[in-house]
């Protein structure tokens, strides 16, 4: 009997070896084998499948893949007082690669936890900032890192204000969080980016979203 498989791992799953093998949408991909290598938080599973190339051989190929479900972030703007609201944690993977003190600067951020995106987000929004969302703007979906984190990350665009602070955010304490809110003039932002301050991948593609087609575009602020 496995964790994960035929029993129950630390979060109720099994058949975690499962996920894959009914994979029908690329001709040119016809899964073997799928292999649960971890459950101990996220699913770590090596699959090895076979693969046409373009000149028409196969061959086969295995691949980890690192399940850690999908997730969401927001960017909260004020456009009137030209400011946006980020977080600060720390991030061992980020310290541990080399981040000096792996203390990120980030956009409000979580995983879904099998809720809809835009609940999920106004869930992480209002924990890690306390600040409750209203209308929300898709922006776009991402996959990461698509060479091994199967992870796909729906993003989010939505004003605030002192109205919607409605709680004292910081994170949940159960989970380990330990979150500070932080308040910055979005071309300070954009600065930080410049100069490698801000270093989260979500941040930067919603700090440049912003200058580019979103709140602090010139076509939006003409407007």
């Amino acid at each position: 009997m496995t964790a994960g498989l035929d029993t129950p791992d630390r979060r109720g799953r099994t058949g975690l070896d499962q996920t894959g093998r009914d994979l029908d949408g690329n001709p040119r991909v016809k899964v073997r084998e799928v292999r649960l290598l971890s459950s101990h938080w996220y699913v770590l599973r090596t699959t090895t499948f076979d693969y046409q190339h373009a000149d028409g051989h196969w061959s086969t190929e295995q691949r980890e893949t690192y399940d850690r479900g999908n997730g969401a972030t927001v960017l909260l703007y004020d456009t009137r007082r030209g400011t946006v609201l980020l977080t600060r944690q720390f991030r061992y993977p980020a310290y541990a690669n080399g981040h000096p003190d792996g203390m990120l600067l980030e956009t409000a951020a979580g995983l879904l936890d099998q809720d809809a995106p835009e609940i999920a987000i106004r869930r992480e929004a209002a924990e890690e900032t306390g600040h409750t969302v209203g209308e929300l703007e898709h922006v776009f979906d991402v996959y990461m890192s698509p060479g091994s984190v199967t992870e796909r990350v729906h993003f989010y665009a939505a004003p605030y204000d002192s109205a919607t602070r409605t709680a004292v955010g910081g994170g949940l304490a159960e989970e380990g969080e330990d979150i500070e809110t932080v308040e910055l003039p979005f071309t300070h932002a954009l600065d930080l980016v410049r100069t490698g301050a801000i270093a989260d991948a979500k941040t930067i593609m919603l700090l440049q979203w912003a200058a580019l087609s979103g709140p602090f575009s010139a076509a939006r602020i003409a407007t």
